[in-house]
């Protein structure tokens, strides 16, 4: 009985120790599958494949059948003995019909339904693109939040050996009690700290599974090297395209690239076959009808047609309709004026969007590298400092402020080595390249991965 309850303890606890992990690409695929969003303007191109269905019957001839039953009260004779009022009548009808304006208004129509299409493929480009920045942005928030943890719980070790290293030299009385006080108040500081480092990082992670669509205990991989690696390949990124990383070559490319200038461009286009499309109006519509009817009748009447068919053709023109048509040209006028200001609009944003995304990676870079080297002299300034406190030849005061210098370094870094990371991939955002770099990867990645959850802590 004892090695049954062994047994099912080991199989308990090698349950909860793994973890799905999932590189960023694993988030990106994820997230294009069950996105609500990204459904909803997958929709939006359904709508729109349907709105050139609905254009394209206006060019189809429209064929109707109808019959119809009626039954009298009863039959009426006139003075010649000859049925006026059947006492029953049916009849079935075909009818075919087609219409058509003189200035090519369906033609049109169905020329702004099929750019329709066009716009919407493009709008959910820009819509999936749009929220893999956003997942980017949870992915990299997450990985920050937990590195600040893990800082947080490395500064509560150094306290508490700092709490401790005082202890021992207060008794035998190299200290007064105030050294000890105040190491006790930083490991109490130190804590609470840890405690909302901790809170955030379980927000980030909330945020980051709803965004994505996933449940359950998870990992993230990093995609990158570690940090010392990094820092010596900071000027390796480029665009595809802008080898020399200019700010115009970037601009250049994100206004040739970026879907949502070119959705805008086909609205422009949609706008002005608009205007063309109501002026349509002015001119007369033609109608064509061709009829086959049958009718039968019980007490037949003189005059009963059983058998008919007829052709016909019909020009009308709207001479008068009180200023609807002249208002619809002049409103279609104005939506296109619209589509012009906001394509215009939409170009100097994405300008301004790239320049400030291309800044902020070049200074993400710059204070990579420096708050590295920054880092390396603090943790070694600490180091030193630690030691000559052991042996007396360091004040409590000196050691806090070391301490300090390492804890402000340490969250600094961190801070800058994921902004720096975000900043690249904003950057191939701003450009209009993150998606086709997301759907044509250059290796296949797996969906998900399995790892002790243990050895994950261990090497982190």
């Amino acid at each position: 009985m004892k090695h049954v309850l062994t047994i099912i303890i080991l199989l308990i606890c090698s349950t909860h120790s793994y973890a799905t992990e999932y590189t960023l690409e694993d988030l990106y695929k994820i997230a294009l599958e069950r996105s609500e969003i990204i459904k909803i303007s997958a929709e939006d191109l359904v709508i729109a494949e349907n709105m050139k269905d609905k254009a394209m019957s206006l060019l189809m001839p429209r064929l109707t059948a109808g019959s119809s039953y009626v039954r009298f009260s009863d039959s009426k004779l006139a003075d010649n003995r000859s049925y006026l009022q059947p006492l029953d009548r049916a009849s079935f009808e075909l009818r075919l019909d087609q219409s058509a304006s003189l200035g090519g208004k369906e033609l049109t129509g169905l020329r702004i339904a099929k750019e329709g299409i066009e716009k919407s493929q493009k709008d959910l480009q820009s819509v999936k693109e749009e929220y893999m920045l956003h997942v980017t942005t949870a992915y990299y928030d997450t990985l920050r939040t937990d590195k600040l943890s893990q800082i947080a719980q490395a500064n509560v070790i150094r306290v508490k050996k700092y709490r401790d290293a005082a202890a021992t030299r207060l008794k035998v009385g190299e200290i007064t009690k105030t050294v000890l006080l105040r190491a006790e108040a930083e490991l109490s500081g130190a804590q609470s700290e840890q405690i909302r480092t901790d809170n955030n990082y379980r927000l980030a992670r909330a945020i980051l599974s709803r965004m994505v669509g996933i449940q359950g205990e998870f990992r993230l991989k990093e995609g990158t090297e570690e940090l010392g690696v990094l820092s010596d390949k900071l000027n390796e990124f480029t665009i595809e395209g802008c080898h020399t990383m200019s700010l115009d070559c970037l601009k250049e490319k994100a206004l040739s690239e970026r879907t949502d200038l070119q959705a805008a461009q086909i609205q422009r286009k949609i706008a002005e076959d608009h205007v063309d499309f109501t002026k349509g109006s002015y001119w007369p519509t033609l109608a064509f009808e061709g009829v086959f009817t049958k009718r039968d009748e019980t007490r037949e009447t003189g005059g009963l047609v059983k058998d008919s068919a007829y052709a016909g053709l019909r020009l009308s023109f709207p001479f008068f309709e009180g200023g609807l048509r002249v208002a619809e040209v002049q409103e279609a006028s104005a939506k296109k004026r619209q589509a012009d200001y906001a394509y215009a609009d939409l170009k100097k944003t994405i300008e301004v969007e790239v320049e400030t995304a291309y800044l902020d990676h070049i200074t993400q870079r710059g204070l990579l590298k420096s708050l590295t080297d920054q880092y390396i002299f603090a943790k070694e300034n600490y180091n030193s400092v630690s030691k000559q406190f052991d042996y007396g030849l360091a004040s409590s005061l000196d050691v806090l402020d070391a301490n300090t210098a390492l804890l402000d370094s340490e969250r600094q870094l961190a801070n800058v080595m994921y902004l720096y990371q975000f900043s690249a991939l904003r950057l191939k955002r701003a450009t209009g390249i993150l998606l086709s770099t997301i759907l044509n990867p250059t290796s296949e990645l797996p969906e998900k991965r399995r790892i002790l959850s243990n050895n994950s802590k261990e090497k982190s």
